[in-house]
């Protein structure tokens, strides 16, 4: 998440680093000048004289070095209430080791004896300046390079003589070479060293935009801290706030550690509104000045942002490491891991995505860009609809147990790996999981609209209910949940085990499509003694190009050279409808392809001969027992051919009753009825007719419609009202009309 990264860490490296350097800086180090110069105020000035005097200087040296030096242009002692008076005075600060040159100036000071109190009369200033070279140079010399010292500016300042206590209740003002600040009342308790602001805490860090304020600013000594109340950190349109917020000094006076607690939020609302909440924040500084090294947020961190793609994300802490130039480095973020991302609601395929995990790790380049992630702890990433889908309630889940993200140059996600133990699982209500695992699993990600692929590879199995799949490698897309087995995947549906060369699996449908090669068997069938072709407790089996299967439907569509075959029966066709549950099926042929499949009937000696049946579609129900041949149909054994617009063909059943097929012989046919353009062809006879009928029983032909007629080769054309034939014999017979009937019998000479 590319938004609040970056501006956590221009946080860090601005306001709150300014805040200490002011607060700190100025008010730690002034206090503990003003304490030691004002102390020294009534003793060495001699305030018990009791005359003025004017144009004097006092100073205390040790070893040949002064300490402080206090210039007053008047003194006055009043007589009455034990009271001195001193004009225009400026104390200069040396320090034991000659290494400062502060000054405290004001025109007016007041002292009594009495309480020994020394109370300003009016505008006090202080002025705090290093001096690394003063022991280097001859006593009381100015720094060679006068730089910007630290200002401050305040009135109604009262020091204790006795406790060594300071305070005010006006405003103190304070400035340094980059930033500004104020406060109202100050308080200093000289045995525990600790300097208050009691209210009113504004520091400005440069410019308008950047403001530090606190209800209350505690400065200590030992140990060495700051202590803001409700501070409220501003910066370009960010604000951090806190109930209060801790920072640990060096030795030296430099940030170490700051720490804020309680109900800490940081906004912002560039380019949207993002707002991070948690308990506790601790940011701890590098060794060089203004360098964060590292910052832990813990306790129920939360993050929300706006925006076209809004996210969230929680965790129950949050470590985020910088480098050089307070450049985002690294981010670490344990224990519920939590972070969901809307996408584009406008995108027809916008999906919401989830990722769930123990461990996150996030690496940065240049400081505000995500480069990669890696999630660990058995993560899952969910992937649910956006609003404009919301209806149809699926949501697909991706498990392994380490995920590496990769991200693009503007900081998008454009892929994840995860493995091992990869697994997907979709789900919709009312209806059974979809799970296909895995080795491992990569997904590819389409900037504003989600997860574009999902691609498994490795020993892939699939699970729908009583459907399953197995294949060495799948590729998922969400948007139309179309699962792609590659790799010659094998498919089982209830008593259906299907292969091909590759396995196309729609989870939202149900639909199934297999191309190339496939080759179906359908197993642990119930004989059905009634039946005929595929009545057989044997496997039925289907080889075709493709396979189509629509949903939980029982049927399905093989297309492409396609064959179906239960011991010796067989079809063949250009493309095979097969209904498992009903036993049915139907074929269709093609320009340049009939539909095939080959019966047996019995010839004169009472031998199962085969009859070869071709047409433009065949359709079959087993528990009718019933062939419909259409378009074009030819029946062909060795001396005998039928021709006919339709065909139905009647088989016997299979059983254990007389005349009962085995079960491992083709079809037998019973009865044969064909219609339209009816042709009858024996060896040196043509018989023709508008309707057909044949009896295997009794090898009987009936000839009948359209003034059915037979040619014979040596005794002519015989035409009748009706024609019958018999296979086994030389004799025909014609039937007249009722008006006149005529009756011929002939013997015709095979």
């Amino acid at each position: 998440m590319p938004v609040s990264i970056s501006r956590l860490r221009r946080w860090f490296a601005v306001a709150a680093i300014a805040a200490l350097l002011l607060v700190a800086g100025a008010y730690f180090y002034a206090r503990h000048r003003v304490q030691n110069a004002l102390k020294q105020v009534p003793e060495k000035i001699g305030l018990d004289i009791q005359q003025s005097a004017s144009g004097f200087t006092i100073s205390k040296s040790e070893q040949g070095r002064s300490l402080f030096k206090i210039e007053a242009s008047k003194a006055v002692q009043f007589k009455q209430g034990n009271r001195a008076e001193l004009h225009d005075v400026t104390i200069t600060i040396y320090g034991r080791d000659s290494s400062r040159f502060d000054r405290i100036y004001g025109e007016s000071f007041e002292y009594d004896q009495h309480s020994g109190n020394v109370t300003a009369q009016g505008e006090v200033r202080i002025d705090v300046e290093a001096n690394p070279q003063g022991l280097l140079s001859p006593d009381q010399t100015p720094p060679k390079e006068l730089k910007e010292p630290i200002h401050l500016r305040t009135s109604g300042l009262v020091f204790s003589q006795k406790t060594g206590d300071a305070y005010t209740k006006e405003k103190v003002e304070f400035s340094l070479p980059q930033a500004t600040g104020s406060a109202v009342g100050v308080h200093y308790v000289a045995s525990t060293t600790v300097l208050t602001l009691e209210s009113q805490v504004v520091i400005d860090a440069g410019s308008p935009e950047a403001t530090l304020q606190a209800a209350r600013a505690t400065i200590t000594k030992n140990p060495r801290w700051v202590v803001l109340d409700h501070p409220v950190v501003k910066n370009a349109g960010r604000t951090l706030t806190s109930e209060q917020a801790t920072v640990h000094l060096r030795d030296d006076n430099t940030i170490g550690r700051i720490l804020a607690q309680g109900n800490v939020q940081i906004e912002s609302e560039d380019p949207a509104r993002t707002v991070v909440r948690s308990t506790q924040l601790e940011l701890n500084m590098a060794g060089q000045p203004n360098l964060l090294r590292t910052a832990v947020f813990t306790g129920d961190v939360r993050m929300e942002s706006g925006g076209p793609q809004p996210a969230e994300a929680s965790a129950t802490s949050l470590t985020l490491a910088f480098g050089p130039r307070n450049s985002l480095d690294k981010a670490h973020a344990e224990d519920h891991v939590r972070i969901l991302q809307h996408q584009n609601p406008s995108a027809a395929t916008a999906q919401d995505l989830e990722v769930n995990a123990s461990v996150l790790d996030v690496s940065f380049a240049g400081g505000n860009r995500i480069k990669n992630a890696e999630a660990d702890g058995g993560p899952t990433i969910e992937i649910r609809p956006g609003q404009s889908a919301r209806s149809r309630g699926q949501q697909t889940t991706v498990k392994a147990a380490r995920f590496d993200a990769r991200f693009d140059p503007s900081g998008q996600l454009t892929s994840v790996h995860g493995e091992p133990g990869a697994s997907i699982v979709n789900s919709s209500p009312g209806q059974p999981d979809r799970v296909s695992t895995s080795a491992s699993v990569d997904a590819a990600l389409h900037p504003g609209s989600g997860i574009e692929s999902i691609v498994q590879q490795g020993s892939v199995a699939y699970s729908d209910g009583q459907r399953k799949a197995w294949g060495d490698l799948a590729r998922y897309t969400p948007g139309d949940q179309i699962l792609v087995l590659t790799g010659w995947p094998r498919v089982t549906d209830a008593n259906l085990t299907t292969t091909a060369r590759t396995m196309r699996l729609n989870r939202a449908t149900g639909d199934a499509f297999a191309e190339g090669d496939v080759k179906s068997t359908y197993s642990d069938l119930t004989p059905q003694p009634n039946g005929a072709l595929l009545a057989s407790s044997s496997p039925i089996h289907v080889s075709a190009k493709s396979m189509t299967v629509h949903g939980t439907s029982a049927i399905a569509l093989y297309s492409g050279n396609a064959r179906l075959w239960q011991d010796a029966n067989a079809i063949d066709a250009p493309a095979i409808e097969f209904d498992r549950s009903q036993r049915s099926m139907i074929a269709s042929g093609s320009p340049g392809q009939s539909v095939s499949t080959v019966l047996e009937q019995p010839d004169k000696n009472g031998k199962s001969v085969a009859v070869s049946i071709t047409s433009s579609r065949l359709s079959y129900k087993d528990d009718e027992r019933r062939a419909h041949f259409e378009g074009g149909v030819l029946a062909k054994s060795a001396d005998l051919s039928v021709k006919g617009d339709q065909v139905d063909a009647w088989l016997k059943p299979r059983g254990t009753s007389s005349g009962a097929q085995p079960s491992h012989s083709a079809g037998k046919l019973d009865k044969i009825v064909a219609s339209g353009r009816v042709v009858v062809t024996q060896p040196n006879r043509r018989a023709t007719g508008d309707q057909l009928v044949y009896t295997t029983d009794d090898d009987k032909f009936v000839l009948t419609g359209g003034s059915p007629s037979i040619f014979d080769a040596e005794h002519g054309k015989i035409t009748g009202v009706s024609l019958t034939l018999f296979g086994h014999g030389d004799r025909v017979l014609v039937e007249g009309s009722n008006s006149a009937p005529t009756i011929t019998e002939t013997r015709v000479a095979r």
